[in-house]
């Protein structure tokens, strides 16, 4: 490693982020956001938080430096009564191709009471995370920051100079989902589902999976409408079911205004519509979801679905409903729109896949089963025949 005086200090700007669709500076250092500013005006404290965990977002520069320092302060959460969060993880590329991880150990850490919703903050000191030993020519580096873990940017380091990386000429595919879609239970950056399935489409990823935050907000479809895109899809329905946001009544208007909003920016960009992968506790149960106390109580995080099968009669929403609803609707709008397409969900994750890798917590998948849904959604939507076919 060189010595501490040969490093070269980078200034980090939004010019070096890529996957964010703004960033904020903060007292620490830069912050990437998912959501613009005026969207974030709007948006609860459960967005908030998700939005601000930088899934899909990396830095991104060409250089000739094979040692690289950046310091980051994470926002690390602890829920006292449940199991211990994943750590959240780094991830370098050079040319495409992982050459480093790591760990960011210090930096902010929010304690929440789960039996009372209280929560403490205390301030750590900043992580020091080190890349060496790269390759000694010109070359692009990626940065992954880790999906699950808000990310303030502090300062770069590196023994040669830096420079934003060029366009890579790759189109760019705006996703919004759940969780799922946000990487629950992923391991790294760079294999939740939609990152997977990006690098097999060599596309450009722009993530707007937010956990517990799909519920059709005007103000997403709104960013949707302004963020710049060759390709979008909308993955929809586990949010609106777990928190019972609706009624059957209501979700057919919802959905197609959210449409609506993306067509008036994005006219004939293909645009992908997509129904939510099995989640048996709510197949034919709606919510509200809940967390299973018991499994809490013997150490293990499992939801549990608290609604009431008969009363889907009276219009609540469950996954079966909102496959259907969401397949006539695609029928409907695709009469007038082409470029409009409609995936369900239980192709890339149903009943013979629920056999062979079950929901660890019943409602989001394993790390092995992100790889499977990357692979068929890659096949499925940048095949031949897909919606985002090449």
């Amino acid at each position: 490693m060189s010595s501490h005086h040969d490093w070269i200090t980078t200034p980090i700007i939004a010019d070096l982020l890529r996957g964010a669709l703004d960033s904020e500076q903060t007292v620490h250092g830069l912050l990437p956001h998912r959501l613009p500013a005026w969207a974030r005006g709007y948006a609860d404290p459960q967005l908030a938080t998700m939005e601000a965990q930088p899934s899909g977002v990396r830095l991104a520069f060409s250089t000739r430096a094979t040692d690289l320092e950046l310091d980051v302060l994470p926002t690390k959460l602890v829920y006292l009564g449940a199991p211990p969060r994943p750590v959240g993880v780094y991830e370098l590329l050079v040319d495409g191709r992982l050459a480093g991880q790591a760990v960011a150990t210090t930096g902010i850490t929010v304690t929440v009471d789960m039996a009372t919703g209280a929560t403490t903050n205390h301030l750590g000191p900043v992580s020091t995370l080190r890349f060496t030993g790269l390759p000694d020519h010109l070359k692009t580096i990626e940065i992954w920051l880790p999906h699950n873990e808000r990310t303030e940017l502090v300062s770069l380091r590196s023994n040669g100079t830096i420079e934003p990386a060029p366009a890579t000429g790759n189109r760019v595919w705006l996703h919004h989902g759940s969780s799922i879609s946000h990487g629950s239970n992923a391991v790294n950056p760079t294999e939740t589902w939609p990152a997977l399935a990006a690098s097999s489409g060599q596309v450009d990823l722009v993530n707007l999976g937010f956990g517990g935050s799909a519920l059709l907000d005007p103000f997403i479809a709104r960013t949707m409408r302004d963020a710049p895109a060759d390709l979008i899809s909308a993955k929809i329905g586990i949010n609106l079911v777990n928190l019972d946001l609706m009624r059957l009544r209501a979700f057919a208007p919802a959905v197609n205004g959210f449409l609506d909003t993306i067509r008036d920016g994005h006219p004939t960009t293909p645009l992908l519509l997509i129904s939510p992968i099995l989640c048996p506790i709510h197949e034919d149960t709606p919510g509200p979801g809940a967390f299973d106390r018991a499994a809490l109580a013997a150490g293990r995080m499992q939801f549990v679905a608290t609604g009431d099968p008969a009363e889907t009669s009276t219009g609540k929403l469950t996954l079966t409903v909102i496959r259907t609803e969401l397949a006539r609707i695609a029928r409907q709008r695709a009469a007038t729109d082409p470029n409009l397409h409609y995936l369900d969900g239980l192709e890339l994750y149903g009943a013979a896949d629920f056999a062979e890798h079950p929901l660890p917590d019943r409602l989001h998948p394993d790390a092995a089963t992100h790889h499977s849904i990357a692979e068929r959604f890659a096949r499925l939507a940048f095949g031949t025949k897909g919606a985002f076919a090449a």
